[in-house]
Protein backbone atom coordinates (compact mmCIF):
# COMPACT_ATOMS: atom_id res chain seq x y z
CA UNK A 1 0.00 0.00 0.00
CA UNK A 2 2.85 2.37 0.81
CA UNK A 3 4.16 2.13 -2.75
CA UNK A 4 0.83 3.47 -4.07
CA UNK A 5 1.13 6.74 -2.18
CA UNK A 6 2.22 9.80 -4.24
CA UNK A 7 5.94 10.41 -4.29
CA UNK A 8 7.15 13.62 -2.65
CA UNK A 9 7.98 15.03 -6.10
CA UNK A 10 4.29 15.08 -7.08
CA UNK A 11 3.10 17.13 -4.07
CA UNK A 12 1.65 20.60 -4.64
CA UNK A 13 4.78 22.58 -3.84
CA UNK A 14 7.65 24.62 -5.24
CA UNK A 15 10.95 23.23 -6.44
CA UNK A 16 13.74 23.33 -3.87
CA UNK A 17 17.36 24.10 -4.76
CA UNK A 18 18.67 21.11 -2.79
CA UNK A 19 16.25 18.85 -4.65
CA UNK A 20 17.36 20.10 -8.09
CA UNK A 21 21.03 19.90 -7.09
CA UNK A 22 20.45 16.24 -6.24
CA UNK A 23 19.11 15.60 -9.75
CA UNK A 24 21.94 17.53 -11.36
CA UNK A 25 24.53 15.61 -9.33
CA UNK A 26 22.91 12.27 -10.13
CA UNK A 27 23.09 12.98 -13.85
CA UNK A 28 26.70 14.18 -13.67
CA UNK A 29 25.92 17.64 -15.02
CA UNK A 30 28.16 19.51 -12.54
CA UNK A 31 31.43 18.74 -10.82
CA UNK A 32 31.25 17.59 -7.22
CA UNK A 33 32.91 20.75 -5.86
CA UNK A 34 30.39 22.95 -7.73
CA UNK A 35 27.45 21.01 -6.30
CA UNK A 36 29.01 21.15 -2.84
CA UNK A 37 29.45 24.93 -3.06
CA UNK A 38 25.81 25.55 -4.03
CA UNK A 39 24.53 23.02 -1.50
CA UNK A 40 26.37 24.80 1.32
CA UNK A 41 24.96 28.19 0.27
CA UNK A 42 21.46 26.73 -0.05
CA UNK A 43 21.58 25.20 3.42
CA UNK A 44 22.44 28.65 4.82
CA UNK A 45 19.39 30.13 3.08
CA UNK A 46 21.41 32.39 0.75
CA UNK A 47 19.12 31.68 -2.21
CA UNK A 48 15.77 31.62 -0.45
CA UNK A 49 13.03 32.88 -2.77
CA UNK A 50 15.07 32.37 -5.95
CA UNK A 51 14.23 29.73 -8.51
CA UNK A 52 16.71 26.81 -8.50
CA UNK A 53 17.26 26.99 -12.28
CA UNK A 54 18.12 30.68 -12.01
CA UNK A 55 20.59 30.04 -9.19
CA UNK A 56 22.43 27.33 -11.12
CA UNK A 57 22.10 28.86 -14.58
CA UNK A 58 23.44 32.30 -13.65
CA UNK A 59 26.76 30.71 -12.68
CA UNK A 60 27.37 29.96 -16.36
CA UNK A 61 29.18 26.71 -15.58
CA UNK A 62 29.85 24.27 -18.44
CA UNK A 63 28.03 20.96 -18.61
CA UNK A 64 30.37 18.37 -17.09
CA UNK A 65 29.09 15.84 -19.65
CA UNK A 66 29.94 18.12 -22.60
CA UNK A 67 32.26 21.10 -22.02
CA UNK A 68 31.04 22.76 -25.22
CA UNK A 69 27.58 23.25 -23.71
CA UNK A 70 26.82 25.78 -20.99
CA UNK A 71 24.31 25.12 -18.22
CA UNK A 72 22.51 28.43 -18.58
CA UNK A 73 18.94 28.99 -17.44
CA UNK A 74 17.50 28.17 -20.85
CA UNK A 75 19.28 24.83 -21.28
CA UNK A 76 18.41 23.90 -17.70
CA UNK A 77 14.76 24.71 -18.40
CA UNK A 78 14.78 22.37 -21.39
CA UNK A 79 16.41 19.68 -19.25
CA UNK A 80 13.84 20.09 -16.49
CA UNK A 81 10.94 20.00 -18.96
CA UNK A 82 12.15 16.65 -20.28
CA UNK A 83 12.65 15.32 -16.74
CA UNK A 84 9.18 16.25 -15.46
CA UNK A 85 7.52 15.42 -18.80
CA UNK A 86 6.06 18.85 -19.51
CA UNK A 87 6.25 20.59 -22.91
CA UNK A 88 9.06 23.13 -23.10
CA UNK A 89 7.98 26.62 -24.25
CA UNK A 90 10.22 29.42 -25.46
CA UNK A 91 8.54 32.79 -24.81
CA UNK A 92 8.59 34.94 -27.93
CA UNK A 93 7.03 38.34 -27.15
CA UNK A 94 6.55 39.12 -30.84
CA UNK A 95 4.23 36.13 -31.25
CA UNK A 96 2.01 36.68 -28.22
CA UNK A 97 -1.30 38.53 -28.14
CA UNK A 98 -0.47 40.68 -25.11
CA UNK A 99 -3.94 42.21 -24.77
CA UNK A 100 -5.62 38.83 -24.70
CA UNK A 101 -3.26 36.93 -22.45
CA UNK A 102 -3.16 39.65 -19.79
CA UNK A 103 -6.96 39.60 -19.65
CA UNK A 104 -7.03 36.00 -18.41
CA UNK A 105 -5.78 36.61 -14.87
CA UNK A 106 -4.75 39.65 -12.87
CA UNK A 107 -1.14 40.72 -12.55
CA UNK A 108 -1.24 40.13 -8.78
CA UNK A 109 -2.41 36.55 -9.19
CA UNK A 110 0.07 35.85 -11.99
CA UNK A 111 2.91 37.31 -9.90
CA UNK A 112 1.92 35.32 -6.85
CA UNK A 113 2.29 32.00 -8.65
CA UNK A 114 4.87 33.18 -11.24
CA UNK A 115 2.73 32.01 -14.16
CA UNK A 116 2.15 33.67 -17.51
CA UNK A 117 -0.64 32.87 -20.00
CA UNK A 118 0.93 32.54 -23.45
CA UNK A 119 -2.00 31.45 -25.62
CA UNK A 120 -5.75 31.80 -25.36
CA UNK A 121 -8.26 30.04 -27.61
CA UNK A 122 -12.01 29.52 -27.38
CA UNK A 123 -11.62 26.31 -25.37
CA UNK A 124 -8.07 26.30 -24.03
CA UNK A 125 -5.58 28.48 -22.13
CA UNK A 126 -1.87 27.67 -22.34
CA UNK A 127 0.01 28.85 -19.25
CA UNK A 128 3.79 28.99 -18.83
CA UNK A 129 5.22 28.10 -15.43
CA UNK A 130 8.62 27.23 -14.00
CA UNK A 131 7.12 25.24 -11.10
CA UNK A 132 6.09 21.82 -12.41
CA UNK A 133 4.66 20.63 -9.06
CA UNK A 134 2.58 23.67 -8.16
CA UNK A 135 -1.03 23.05 -9.26
CA UNK A 136 -3.24 25.23 -7.03
CA UNK A 137 -3.48 28.03 -9.61
CA UNK A 138 -4.39 25.53 -12.33
CA UNK A 139 -7.44 24.26 -10.46
CA UNK A 140 -8.63 27.78 -9.60
CA UNK A 141 -8.09 29.11 -13.10
CA UNK A 142 -10.00 26.18 -14.60
CA UNK A 143 -13.00 26.92 -12.40
CA UNK A 144 -12.94 30.66 -13.19
CA UNK A 145 -12.38 30.47 -16.93
CA UNK A 146 -14.21 27.19 -17.56
CA UNK A 147 -11.65 26.23 -20.16
CA UNK A 148 -9.06 23.51 -20.48
CA UNK A 149 -5.75 24.57 -18.90
CA UNK A 150 -2.55 23.30 -20.52
CA UNK A 151 0.71 23.83 -18.64
CA UNK A 152 4.08 24.35 -20.34
CA UNK A 153 7.49 24.85 -18.74
CA UNK A 154 9.36 28.08 -19.47
CA UNK A 155 12.47 29.95 -18.36
CA UNK A 156 11.75 31.39 -14.86
CA UNK A 157 13.73 34.57 -15.58
CA UNK A 158 11.77 35.17 -18.79
CA UNK A 159 8.45 34.62 -16.98
CA UNK A 160 9.38 37.20 -14.34
CA UNK A 161 10.55 39.68 -16.94
CA UNK A 162 7.54 39.45 -19.25
CA UNK A 163 5.09 39.45 -16.36
CA UNK A 164 6.20 43.00 -15.63
CA UNK A 165 6.44 44.13 -19.26
CA UNK A 166 3.15 42.70 -20.52
CA UNK A 167 1.02 43.82 -17.58
CA UNK A 168 2.66 47.25 -17.51
CA UNK A 169 1.73 48.02 -21.11
CA UNK A 170 -1.76 46.58 -20.64
CA UNK A 171 -2.24 48.69 -17.55
CA UNK A 172 -1.12 51.78 -19.48
CA UNK A 173 -3.52 51.01 -22.32
CA UNK A 174 -6.44 50.48 -19.98
CA UNK A 175 -5.42 53.56 -18.05
CA UNK A 176 -4.84 53.44 -14.29
CA UNK A 177 -6.30 56.88 -13.77
CA UNK A 178 -7.80 59.69 -15.86
CA UNK A 179 -5.50 62.52 -14.84
CA UNK A 180 -7.53 65.16 -16.57
CA UNK A 181 -10.56 64.31 -14.36
CA UNK A 182 -8.76 65.62 -11.28
CA UNK A 183 -6.90 64.14 -8.34
CA UNK A 184 -10.06 62.65 -6.82
CA UNK A 185 -11.34 61.16 -10.06
CA UNK A 186 -12.26 57.49 -10.01
CA UNK A 187 -9.76 55.18 -11.69
CA UNK A 188 -10.52 53.82 -15.12
CA UNK A 189 -11.47 50.25 -14.45
CA UNK A 190 -11.73 48.91 -17.97
CA UNK A 191 -10.85 49.51 -21.58
CA UNK A 192 -14.34 50.68 -22.47
CA UNK A 193 -14.02 53.64 -20.08
CA UNK A 194 -10.74 54.63 -21.73
CA UNK A 195 -12.35 54.49 -25.17
CA UNK A 196 -15.29 56.60 -24.00
CA UNK A 197 -12.89 59.19 -22.59
CA UNK A 198 -11.08 59.30 -25.93
CA UNK A 199 -14.32 59.68 -27.86
CA UNK A 200 -15.47 62.42 -25.51
CA UNK A 201 -12.23 64.29 -26.04
CA UNK A 202 -11.21 63.85 -22.39
CA UNK A 203 -8.11 61.77 -23.18
CA UNK A 204 -5.15 63.69 -24.60
CA UNK A 205 -1.51 63.20 -25.51
CA UNK A 206 -0.26 64.30 -22.09
CA UNK A 207 -2.18 61.78 -20.00
CA UNK A 208 0.22 59.65 -18.03
CA UNK A 209 -0.92 56.33 -19.48
CA UNK A 210 -0.49 57.68 -23.04
CA UNK A 211 3.01 58.86 -22.14
CA UNK A 212 3.75 55.42 -20.68
CA UNK A 213 2.55 53.62 -23.82
CA UNK A 214 4.79 55.72 -26.09
CA UNK A 215 7.78 55.30 -23.77
CA UNK A 216 7.25 51.54 -23.63
CA UNK A 217 6.87 51.41 -27.40
CA UNK A 218 10.21 53.10 -28.03
CA UNK A 219 12.16 51.15 -25.42
CA UNK A 220 10.64 47.86 -26.57
CA UNK A 221 11.62 48.63 -30.16
CA UNK A 222 15.21 49.34 -29.12
CA UNK A 223 15.34 46.09 -27.18
CA UNK A 224 13.96 44.08 -30.10
CA UNK A 225 16.54 45.61 -32.50
CA UNK A 226 13.78 47.12 -34.64
CA UNK A 227 14.75 49.43 -37.49
CA UNK A 228 11.23 50.79 -38.00
CA UNK A 229 8.06 51.17 -35.91
CA UNK A 230 4.76 51.16 -37.80
CA UNK A 231 1.58 52.47 -36.15
CA UNK A 232 -1.27 51.68 -38.50
CA UNK A 233 -4.95 52.61 -38.02
CA UNK A 234 -7.59 50.06 -39.01
CA UNK A 235 -11.37 50.18 -38.74
CA UNK A 236 -11.57 48.50 -35.34
CA UNK A 237 -8.00 48.50 -34.00
CA UNK A 238 -4.62 50.13 -34.37
CA UNK A 239 -1.74 47.84 -35.28
CA UNK A 240 1.79 48.25 -33.93
CA UNK A 241 4.41 46.49 -36.03
CA UNK A 242 8.21 46.37 -35.81
CA UNK A 243 10.54 45.76 -38.73
CA UNK A 244 13.33 43.52 -37.43
CA UNK A 245 16.11 42.42 -39.75
CA UNK A 246 14.02 43.55 -42.70
CA UNK A 247 10.85 41.61 -41.76
CA UNK A 248 7.70 43.12 -40.23
CA UNK A 249 6.34 41.59 -36.99
CA UNK A 250 3.03 42.53 -35.39
CA UNK A 251 3.66 43.46 -31.77
CA UNK A 252 0.42 44.84 -30.36
CA UNK A 253 -3.16 45.82 -31.14
CA UNK A 254 -4.45 49.09 -29.71
CA UNK A 255 -8.11 50.14 -29.56
CA UNK A 256 -8.78 52.43 -32.51
CA UNK A 257 -10.05 55.22 -30.27
CA UNK A 258 -6.87 55.17 -28.19
CA UNK A 259 -4.67 55.50 -31.25
CA UNK A 260 -5.38 59.22 -31.74
CA UNK A 261 -3.81 60.45 -28.44
CA UNK A 262 -0.83 58.13 -28.97
CA UNK A 263 -0.31 59.53 -32.47
CA UNK A 264 -0.62 63.06 -31.09
CA UNK A 265 1.94 62.31 -28.38
CA UNK A 266 4.48 61.11 -30.94
CA UNK A 267 3.81 64.13 -33.17
CA UNK A 268 4.36 66.48 -30.22
CA UNK A 269 7.70 64.82 -29.47
CA UNK A 270 8.63 65.15 -33.15
CA UNK A 271 7.58 68.84 -33.25
CA UNK A 272 4.96 68.16 -35.90
CA UNK A 273 1.64 69.97 -36.30
CA UNK A 274 -0.86 67.86 -34.33
CA UNK A 275 -3.82 69.80 -35.73
CA UNK A 276 -2.90 68.90 -39.32
CA UNK A 277 -4.13 65.42 -40.15
CA UNK A 278 -4.87 65.76 -43.87
CA UNK A 279 -1.37 66.02 -45.31
CA UNK A 280 1.87 64.05 -44.78
CA UNK A 281 4.41 65.44 -42.33
CA UNK A 282 7.96 64.67 -41.28
CA UNK A 283 9.68 65.12 -37.93
CA UNK A 284 12.48 63.89 -35.69
CA UNK A 285 12.77 62.63 -32.12
CA UNK A 286 15.93 62.35 -30.08
CA UNK A 287 15.90 59.95 -27.15
CA UNK A 288 18.10 57.35 -25.49
CA UNK A 289 18.09 53.58 -25.73
CA UNK A 290 18.34 51.26 -22.69
CA UNK A 291 22.16 51.46 -22.91
CA UNK A 292 22.08 55.24 -22.56
CA UNK A 293 23.15 55.94 -26.14
CA UNK A 294 21.48 58.83 -27.93
CA UNK A 295 19.16 57.57 -30.67
CA UNK A 296 17.48 59.57 -33.40
CA UNK A 297 14.15 58.62 -34.92
CA UNK A 298 12.78 60.00 -38.17
CA UNK A 299 8.99 60.26 -38.09
CA UNK A 300 6.74 60.23 -41.14
CA UNK A 301 2.95 60.61 -41.03
CA UNK A 302 0.49 59.75 -43.79
CA UNK A 303 -3.31 60.19 -43.91
CA UNK A 304 -5.21 56.93 -44.53
CA UNK A 305 -8.85 55.90 -44.68
CA UNK A 306 -8.98 55.23 -40.92
CA UNK A 307 -6.62 57.92 -39.62
CA UNK A 308 -2.97 58.87 -39.56
CA UNK A 309 -0.36 56.19 -40.12
CA UNK A 310 3.03 56.79 -38.51
CA UNK A 311 6.36 55.21 -39.35
CA UNK A 312 9.32 55.84 -37.06
CA UNK A 313 12.70 54.91 -38.54
CA UNK A 314 15.30 54.22 -35.87
CA UNK A 315 18.89 55.12 -36.69
CA UNK A 316 21.54 53.00 -35.07
CA UNK A 317 23.95 55.33 -33.23
CA UNK A 318 26.88 53.08 -34.14
CA UNK A 319 26.16 53.03 -37.89
CA UNK A 320 28.82 55.64 -38.66
CA UNK A 321 31.43 53.69 -36.74
CA UNK A 322 31.16 50.43 -38.69
CA UNK A 323 34.03 49.11 -40.75
CA UNK A 324 33.65 47.84 -44.29
CA UNK A 325 34.19 44.30 -43.02
CA UNK A 326 31.29 44.68 -40.59
CA UNK A 327 29.09 45.75 -43.49
CA UNK A 328 29.96 42.54 -45.32
CA UNK A 329 32.48 43.92 -47.84
CA UNK A 330 35.28 41.44 -48.49
CA UNK A 331 38.97 42.34 -48.37
CA UNK A 332 39.28 42.33 -52.18
CA UNK A 333 36.15 44.47 -52.60
CA UNK A 334 37.37 46.87 -49.93
CA UNK A 335 40.58 47.46 -51.89
CA UNK A 336 38.52 48.13 -55.04
CA UNK A 337 36.18 50.50 -53.18
CA UNK A 338 39.10 52.26 -51.50
CA UNK A 339 40.75 52.87 -54.87
CA UNK A 340 37.53 54.33 -56.25
CA UNK A 341 36.83 56.77 -53.39
CA UNK A 342 40.41 58.01 -53.43
CA UNK A 343 39.91 59.29 -56.99
CA UNK A 344 40.09 63.10 -57.20
CA UNK A 345 36.96 63.35 -59.35
CA UNK A 346 34.27 61.23 -60.94
CA UNK A 347 30.90 59.71 -60.04
CA UNK A 348 30.38 56.73 -57.75
CA UNK A 349 26.87 55.30 -57.44
CA UNK A 350 25.28 52.97 -54.90
CA UNK A 351 22.13 51.30 -56.18
CA UNK A 352 19.41 49.11 -54.74
CA UNK A 353 15.81 49.27 -53.51
CA UNK A 354 14.69 51.10 -50.38
CA UNK A 355 16.02 49.38 -47.27
CA UNK A 356 19.00 47.75 -48.97
CA UNK A 357 21.60 49.58 -46.89
CA UNK A 358 22.69 52.25 -49.39
CA UNK A 359 22.65 55.01 -46.77
CA UNK A 360 24.80 52.99 -44.38
CA UNK A 361 27.38 52.32 -47.10
CA UNK A 362 27.52 56.00 -48.07
CA UNK A 363 27.77 57.31 -44.50
CA UNK A 364 30.47 54.81 -43.64
CA UNK A 365 32.40 56.01 -46.69
CA UNK A 366 31.83 59.71 -45.98
CA UNK A 367 32.94 59.26 -42.38
CA UNK A 368 36.25 57.94 -43.66
CA UNK A 369 36.61 60.68 -46.28
CA UNK A 370 35.72 63.56 -43.95
CA UNK A 371 39.24 64.46 -42.81
CA UNK A 372 40.22 67.92 -41.48
CA UNK A 373 41.77 68.87 -44.84
CA UNK A 374 38.73 67.81 -46.88
CA UNK A 375 35.41 69.64 -47.34
CA UNK A 376 32.60 67.08 -47.59
CA UNK A 377 29.16 68.50 -48.42
CA UNK A 378 25.85 66.68 -48.82
CA UNK A 379 22.39 67.49 -50.11
CA UNK A 380 19.79 65.01 -48.82
CA UNK A 381 16.07 64.39 -48.61
CA UNK A 382 15.81 63.89 -45.74
CA UNK A 383 19.08 64.12 -43.80
CA UNK A 384 19.22 60.54 -42.56
CA UNK A 385 21.90 60.90 -39.89
CA UNK A 386 23.44 64.12 -38.68
CA UNK A 387 27.23 64.02 -38.36
CA UNK A 388 29.38 66.97 -37.24
CA UNK A 389 32.14 66.07 -39.72
CA UNK A 390 29.82 66.72 -42.69
CA UNK A 391 28.18 69.85 -44.09
CA UNK A 392 24.65 68.61 -44.66
CA UNK A 393 21.82 70.40 -46.46
CA UNK A 394 18.14 69.39 -46.49
CA UNK A 395 16.14 69.47 -49.73
CA UNK A 396 13.08 71.74 -49.40
CA UNK A 397 10.94 71.71 -52.57
CA UNK A 398 8.49 74.27 -51.12
CA UNK A 399 11.20 76.94 -51.46
CA UNK A 400 12.62 75.43 -54.68
CA UNK A 401 15.64 73.94 -52.90
CA UNK A 402 15.79 70.77 -55.00
CA UNK A 403 18.66 68.34 -55.40
CA UNK A 404 19.79 70.14 -58.54
CA UNK A 405 19.65 73.59 -56.95
CA UNK A 406 21.34 72.17 -53.86
CA UNK A 407 24.27 70.91 -55.94
CA UNK A 408 24.54 74.34 -57.59
CA UNK A 409 24.82 75.87 -54.14
CA UNK A 410 27.38 73.33 -52.98
CA UNK A 411 29.57 74.03 -56.00
CA UNK A 412 29.96 77.58 -54.70
CA UNK A 413 30.99 76.26 -51.26
CA UNK A 414 34.48 75.09 -52.32
CA UNK A 415 33.71 71.36 -51.85
CA UNK A 416 36.10 68.49 -52.39
CA UNK A 417 33.48 65.74 -52.13
CA UNK A 418 29.75 66.02 -52.79
CA UNK A 419 27.14 63.49 -51.77
CA UNK A 420 23.74 63.73 -53.49
CA UNK A 421 21.02 61.82 -51.65
CA UNK A 422 19.47 60.47 -54.85
CA UNK A 423 19.58 61.15 -58.58
CA UNK A 424 15.88 61.28 -59.39
CA UNK A 425 15.61 63.43 -62.49
CA UNK A 426 17.49 64.73 -65.53
CA UNK A 427 18.40 68.04 -63.90
CA UNK A 428 20.01 66.36 -60.88
CA UNK A 429 21.85 63.90 -63.15
CA UNK A 430 23.16 66.81 -65.23
CA UNK A 431 24.39 68.66 -62.14
CA UNK A 432 26.11 65.52 -60.84
CA UNK A 433 27.94 65.18 -64.15
CA UNK A 434 28.90 68.87 -64.15
CA UNK A 435 30.20 68.63 -60.59
CA UNK A 436 32.32 65.66 -61.57
CA UNK A 437 33.67 67.36 -64.69
CA UNK A 438 34.71 70.39 -62.65
CA UNK A 439 36.98 68.31 -60.41
CA UNK A 440 34.79 66.94 -57.62
CA UNK A 441 34.21 63.44 -56.36
CA UNK A 442 30.45 62.83 -56.42
CA UNK A 443 28.69 60.03 -54.53
CA UNK A 444 25.00 59.33 -54.98
CA UNK A 445 22.30 56.65 -55.12
CA UNK A 446 19.98 55.25 -57.76
CA UNK A 447 17.09 52.82 -57.57
CA UNK A 448 18.04 49.99 -59.95
CA UNK A 449 18.05 46.21 -59.59
CA UNK A 450 21.73 45.71 -60.39
CA UNK A 451 24.87 47.68 -61.16
CA UNK A 452 24.76 47.56 -65.00
CA UNK A 453 21.16 48.87 -64.97
CA UNK A 454 22.44 52.17 -63.57
CA UNK A 455 23.89 53.00 -66.98
CA UNK A 456 20.52 52.43 -68.63
CA UNK A 457 18.86 54.61 -66.01
CA UNK A 458 21.23 57.54 -66.56
CA UNK A 459 20.89 57.25 -70.33
CA UNK A 460 17.09 57.26 -69.93
CA UNK A 461 17.42 60.49 -67.90
CA UNK A 462 19.13 62.06 -70.87
CA UNK A 463 22.80 62.00 -69.91
CA UNK A 464 24.88 61.73 -73.12
CA UNK A 465 26.92 58.51 -73.42
CA UNK A 466 30.21 60.38 -73.86
CA UNK A 467 29.69 62.17 -70.53
CA UNK A 468 29.07 58.85 -68.75
CA UNK A 469 32.28 57.51 -70.29
CA UNK A 470 34.14 60.52 -68.87
CA UNK A 471 32.66 60.60 -65.38
CA UNK A 472 31.52 57.18 -64.13
CA UNK A 473 34.04 55.47 -61.86
CA UNK A 474 32.10 52.68 -60.22
CA UNK A 475 28.64 51.42 -59.36
CA UNK A 476 27.80 49.19 -56.42
CA UNK A 477 24.50 47.31 -56.28
CA UNK A 478 23.64 45.91 -52.87
CA UNK A 479 21.13 43.95 -50.83
CA UNK A 480 20.84 43.02 -47.17
CA UNK A 481 20.34 39.40 -46.14
CA UNK A 482 19.61 38.17 -42.64
CA UNK A 483 22.47 36.49 -40.78
CA UNK A 484 21.91 33.11 -39.15
CA UNK A 485 21.91 33.35 -35.37
CA UNK A 486 25.27 31.92 -34.19
CA UNK A 487 23.66 30.57 -31.02
CA UNK A 488 21.13 28.29 -32.65
CA UNK A 489 21.96 27.69 -36.32
CA UNK A 490 22.02 24.01 -37.21
CA UNK A 491 23.69 21.97 -39.99
CA UNK A 492 21.32 21.14 -42.81
CA UNK A 493 21.14 19.10 -45.99
CA UNK A 494 21.73 21.11 -49.15
CA UNK A 495 18.79 21.25 -51.55
CA UNK A 496 20.58 20.76 -54.87
CA UNK A 497 17.65 22.14 -56.85
CA UNK A 498 17.51 25.32 -54.75
CA UNK A 499 21.28 25.74 -55.03
CA UNK A 500 21.17 25.38 -58.82
CA UNK A 501 18.34 27.93 -58.92
CA UNK A 502 20.44 30.31 -56.84
CA UNK A 503 23.60 30.21 -58.94
CA UNK A 504 21.97 29.87 -62.40
CA UNK A 505 22.94 30.68 -65.11
CA UNK A 506 26.43 30.24 -63.71
CA UNK A 507 28.05 27.18 -62.19
CA UNK A 508 29.28 27.07 -58.63
CA UNK A 509 30.58 24.12 -56.63
CA UNK A 510 28.20 22.82 -54.01
CA UNK A 511 29.28 23.90 -50.51
CA UNK A 512 30.54 21.20 -48.17
CA UNK A 513 28.26 22.37 -45.36
CA UNK A 514 25.21 24.60 -45.10
CA UNK A 515 23.13 25.68 -42.12
CA UNK A 516 19.48 26.34 -41.39
CA UNK A 517 17.63 28.70 -39.04
CA UNK A 518 16.44 27.15 -35.78
CA UNK A 519 15.34 29.86 -33.34
CA UNK A 520 16.24 30.78 -29.77
CA UNK A 521 15.76 33.57 -27.25
CA UNK A 522 18.81 35.44 -28.54
CA UNK A 523 17.26 35.86 -32.00
CA UNK A 524 13.63 36.17 -30.80
CA UNK A 525 12.92 32.72 -32.23
CA UNK A 526 13.44 33.83 -35.85
CA UNK A 527 16.68 31.93 -36.42
CA UNK A 528 18.35 35.12 -37.67
CA UNK A 529 20.14 37.92 -35.88
CA UNK A 530 21.25 41.03 -37.78
CA UNK A 531 21.85 41.56 -41.48
CA UNK A 532 24.87 41.73 -43.74
CA UNK A 533 25.37 43.20 -47.20
CA UNK A 534 25.79 41.54 -50.58
CA UNK A 535 27.72 43.75 -52.99
CA UNK A 536 27.93 43.67 -56.78
CA UNK A 537 30.83 45.97 -57.72
CA UNK A 538 31.16 47.29 -61.24
CA UNK A 539 34.27 49.22 -62.23
CA UNK A 540 34.27 51.17 -65.49
CA UNK A 541 37.26 49.80 -67.31
CA UNK A 542 38.12 50.99 -70.88
CA UNK A 543 36.42 47.86 -72.26
CA UNK A 544 33.17 48.67 -70.47
CA UNK A 545 33.27 52.37 -71.34
CA UNK A 546 33.45 51.45 -75.03
CA UNK A 547 30.06 49.76 -74.68
CA UNK A 548 28.35 52.95 -73.45
CA UNK A 549 27.16 54.30 -76.79
CA UNK A 550 24.00 55.56 -78.40
CA UNK A 551 23.13 51.93 -79.25
CA UNK A 552 23.66 50.77 -75.69
CA UNK A 553 23.28 47.01 -75.13
CA UNK A 554 22.94 46.25 -71.42
CA UNK A 555 23.35 42.49 -71.93
CA UNK A 556 26.71 43.05 -73.60
CA UNK A 557 27.77 45.27 -70.72
CA UNK A 558 26.73 42.66 -68.15
CA UNK A 559 28.69 39.95 -69.94
CA UNK A 560 31.78 42.14 -70.19
CA UNK A 561 31.47 43.12 -66.51
CA UNK A 562 31.43 39.46 -65.43
CA UNK A 563 34.41 38.71 -67.68
CA UNK A 564 36.16 41.64 -66.05
CA UNK A 565 35.67 40.23 -62.54
CA UNK A 566 32.27 41.53 -61.37
CA UNK A 567 30.48 38.96 -59.21
CA UNK A 568 26.68 39.24 -59.53
CA UNK A 569 24.52 39.53 -56.42
CA UNK A 570 23.30 35.93 -56.64
CA UNK A 571 26.88 34.60 -56.58
CA UNK A 572 27.71 36.91 -53.67
CA UNK A 573 24.77 35.38 -51.86
CA UNK A 574 25.91 31.85 -52.71
CA UNK A 575 29.31 32.71 -51.23
CA UNK A 576 27.65 33.77 -47.95
CA UNK A 577 25.66 30.52 -47.92
CA UNK A 578 28.86 28.50 -48.37
CA UNK A 579 30.44 30.45 -45.50
CA UNK A 580 27.56 29.50 -43.21
CA UNK A 581 26.43 33.12 -42.85
CA UNK A 582 22.93 32.81 -44.30
CA UNK A 583 20.61 30.40 -46.14
CA UNK A 584 19.71 29.76 -49.76
CA UNK A 585 16.07 30.70 -49.09
CA UNK A 586 17.10 34.03 -47.61
CA UNK A 587 19.22 34.97 -50.63
CA UNK A 588 16.46 33.91 -53.03
CA UNK A 589 14.00 36.05 -51.04
CA UNK A 590 16.12 39.19 -51.26
CA UNK A 591 18.04 39.03 -54.55
CA UNK A 592 16.13 39.17 -57.85
CA UNK A 593 16.68 36.53 -60.47
CA UNK A 594 19.06 37.48 -63.30
CA UNK A 595 17.39 39.43 -66.08
CA UNK A 596 19.78 38.30 -68.78
CA UNK A 597 21.92 35.38 -69.94
CA UNK A 598 25.50 36.16 -68.98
Amino acid sequence: MASARPAPQTADRKLALLEVLGWVEAEGMLAADQVSLLRGLAERGVYDGQHPLSVIGRRGWPDARDADNSLNVETLTQWLAARVKLPYFRIDPLKLDVRRITGVISQGYASRFKVLPVEVTNDEIVVATAEPYEREWERELKQIQRKKIRRVLANPDEISRYLVEFYSISRSVIGAEAQNLGANAPGIQNLEQLIELSRAGKLDANDQHVVSIVEWLLQYAFEQRASDIHIEPRREVGLVRFRIDGVLHQVYQLPAAVLAPITSRIKILARMDISEKRRPQDGRIKTRNPNGQEVELRISSMPTAFGEKLVMRIFDPTVLLRSYRELGISEADEKFWQAMIESPHGIILVTGPTGSGKTTTLYTTLKQLAQPDVNVCTVEDPIEMVDPALNQMQVQPNIELTFANGVRTLLRQDPDIIMIGEIRDAETAEMAVQASLTGHLVLSTLHTNDAPSSVSRLLDLGVPPYLLQSTLLAVIAQRLVRVLCPNCKQPAELDDEAWDSLVAPWKAQNPKRVYKAAGCLECRNTGYRGRIGLYEMLGFSPAIKKLITGNFDIDALRQEAVRGGMKPLRLRGAQKVAEGVTTVDEVLRVVPSPTTHY
